[in-house]
């Protein structure tokens, strides 16, 4: 290979395979030619198959790096070439609030990060086009604007830590965005916070400690309370509110709880009693607060339920500011309904300098402490580095908060049943009439396995995308395609049917089934009136099979027509005739009939759209009773 004679600075790459190796690994031969050397340059490195957090461009790059700096070419001249185009590019993901080494470590190995704090919503804005994903704590607002500005592009939203009341989720979703949080790593270091401001509070130390610091000794004015034996309810018994009431049963306390959704098994390993929210107030002497902010929550602690607790309560909230309404609550202080609180969160952070509850004396705050340990913020940064990691690779993400991601090996195995599912539902919205508004959709899935062994969400996600797309300006993806559906008032099931078939592939067939729809085609309506169609994978390429009663043979590549004809010789002929005429290529014709001589349905697929006076001729045909053009 000659060198360009240009002036200009280029890298010119040539990739080879050599499959001299083991099934786990392949060598590849790398040689490329650079214009300030007509000595080509050449190296080898091996691919092996194992789960590797480095892609095979962060590989090629290296690899090119390494040879240029043992090469006798000047490297200087030519960093930026190593930006090859050859590649797939580096995801590139922005970290907007300070996250742990460790995690940045973990992102570095796999994309391009670009850590950029204190940004303004515009500057997100602004930004967030030119991102695969981001990263953030409590601080970044995570709104539908940053969603708009993203156009797409924007994979995946990792908030590292619990809460998510800071990401739209709705927007998300409807962008196709998946967020994932980082909910393990600082849940002890939480529970440790609410039980330190519990004992705290009690003991008034922050105010005792404050009074000497001021040169007093007021001994008899900071009398506490004790904690055993006194009640605390524990309001969310999840992660955090849990490891709070082993700990509080540990000091000798009796722990109740209130959570709709907590199993009571659960409750009842630790000890613990749940009850309903109201009890929950009324026999409390402590609260803790570990329920997420949501629209159901926000402010639900307010004058109304501060008038249902007992006389002197005392408060501590380690979970999320907006659950507390704040003004009610300096009133129930300023009353005696609420004897003290202990506060890590607020509605608006930080907090006014002047806030009346902030300054209140019998009000103990932090600054949203509760993950802050060494420990925690390492670990969150590492859970959150790999969830995101792994939903910008595909994988199935345990934190995933709007939508789970189908595992990559299962992606793989599904991979052409993906395309099948997609193509059926566009062919299947094409069969329906113009003035037909689709409601109900069905799905069957014909497998030899195990029905629960079989991961249907992407295939539902695909026929939705198939159905939806063509007539909509949605964009529909696993992550919003329930969403999509359920906002257009489409309802779809599903069911499994085991298959005499082999195990070896996961699916045999899908049908899809429209109800209470008319059909532009009477052939793909079922004898139960509904539009069914069905498809299969045959070496790897998606086929259709039947429509209505009809059982096709028909590759779903390019564009279809489909007419429906009186079984008679000569009919593939006259119609081919008529599209070679048309310069309109044929790359297969099949026909499917019901008994000889009777009805038939000729599949034909076509490289280009035919004109409308080649389908004019085709529908003037005698014998051809009806057709439908589909693009495929």
């Amino acid at each position: 290979m000659a060198a360009s004679s240009s002036s200009s600075s280029s890298i010119k790459p040539i990739f080879t395979t050599r499959s001299k190796s083991s099934n786990s690994s392949k060598s590849y031969l790398l040689s490329f030619l650079h214009n300030t050397n007509p000595k080509p340059i050449s190296l080898k490195f091996s691919s092996h198959n194992s789960n590797h957090t480095t892609p095979p461009s962060f590989t090629i790059r290296n690899s090119l790096q390494t040879a240029l700096e043992t090469s006798e070419l000047p490297v200087s001249k030519f960093q930026d070439d190593l930006n090859l185009q050859a590649v797939t590019p580096k995801p590139t993901i922005l970290v907007s609030e300070k996250l742990g080494e460790a995690g940045l470590a973990i992102l570095r190995s796999f994309g391009n990060v670009e850590c950029l704090y204190d940004l303004s919503p515009e500057a997100l804005c602004e930004k967030i086009s030119q991102c695969d994903a981001l990263i953030v704590r409590s601080g970044t607002k995570v709104t539908r604007s940053v969603f708009e500005a993203a156009n797409g592009k924007l994979k995946v939203v990792g908030r590292a830590g619990v809460g998510i009341d800071n990401v739209d989720l709705q927007a998300a979703t409807e962008f196709g965005c998946l967020v994932v949080n980082a909910p393990i790593a600082n849940t002890v270091a939480a529970a440790e916070h609410g039980i330190a401001l519990l004992a705290s509070m009690a003991r008034n130390v922050s105010q005792a400690d404050a009074s000497i610091k001021a040169g007093k000794w007021l001994r008899s004015k900071y009398v506490g309370v004790s904690l055993v034996g006194k009640t605390l309810a524990v309001m969310g018994f999840g992660k955090v509110g849990s490891e709070v009431a082993r700990r509080a049963k540990g000091l000798g306390m009796n722990v109740i709880a209130h959570d709709p959704y907590a199993p009571a098994d659960k409750a009842r390993a630790v000890g613990v009693e749940l009850v309903s929210f109201d009890q929950a107030l009324a026999t409390a002497d402590f609260i803790s607060l570990h329920m997420p902010l949501n629209p159901t929550t926000s402010k639900i602690f307010n004058d109304e339920t501060f008038a249902k607790m007992k006389k002197g309560v005392r408060i501590v909230n380690v979970a999320r500011g907006g659950v507390i309404d704040e003004e009610a609550l300096v009133r129930a202080l300023d009353s005696g309904v609420v004897a003290q609180a202990a506060l890590d969160v607020f509605t608006e952070e930080p907090p006014a300098k002047d806030s009346k509850l902030v300054q209140h004396e019998n009000v103990t705050v932090t600054p949203h402490l509760g993950a802050s340990t060494k420990e925690a913020q390492e670990g969150v940064a590492i859970e959150i580095a790999e969830a995101v990691v792994g939903a910008l690779r595909g994988e199935l993400s345990a934190t995933a908060i709007n939508a789970p991601i189908v595992p990559s090996e299962v992606l793989s195995e599904l991979a052409p049943y993906v395309v099948l599912a997609k193509k059926l539902g566009r062919l299947a919205v094409q069969l329906v009439s113009g003035g037909s508004g689709i409601k109900s959709v069905k799905l069957i899935y014909r497998s030899a396995r195990d029905p629960d062994d079989l991961d249907t969400r992407i295939l539902r996600a695909m026929i939705t995308k198939g159905i939806i797309e063509p007539i909509s300006a949605s964009f529909i993806n696993l992550v919003n395609a329930d969403f999509t559906a359920k906002q257009k008032g489409l309802r779809i099931s599903e069911e499994r049917v085991v298959a005499d078939s082999s195990p070896e592939f996961p699916i045999d067939s899908i049908q899809v089934q429209l109800s209470n729809v008319d059909s532009k085609f009477a052939a793909a309506v079922s004898e139960n009136g509904e539009i069914s169609i069905e498809g299969k994978v045959k070496f790897g390429i998606p086929h259709l099979t039947s429509v209505g009663s009809f059982g096709v043979d028909a590759s779903l590549e390019g564009n279809l027509i489909l007419c429906r004809q009186v079984d008679q010789p000569g009919m593939i002929g006259k119609v081919g005739n008529i599209l070679g005429e048309h310069n309109v290529n044929v790359n297969f014709m099949s026909v499917g009939r019901t008994f000889r001589r009777n009805h038939g349905i000729m599949a034909i697929g076509v490289d280009e759209e035919p004109n409308q006076d080649s389908l004019k001729e085709i529908g003037k045909v005698p014998a051809i009773e009806e057709f439908v053009f589909l693009k495929l």
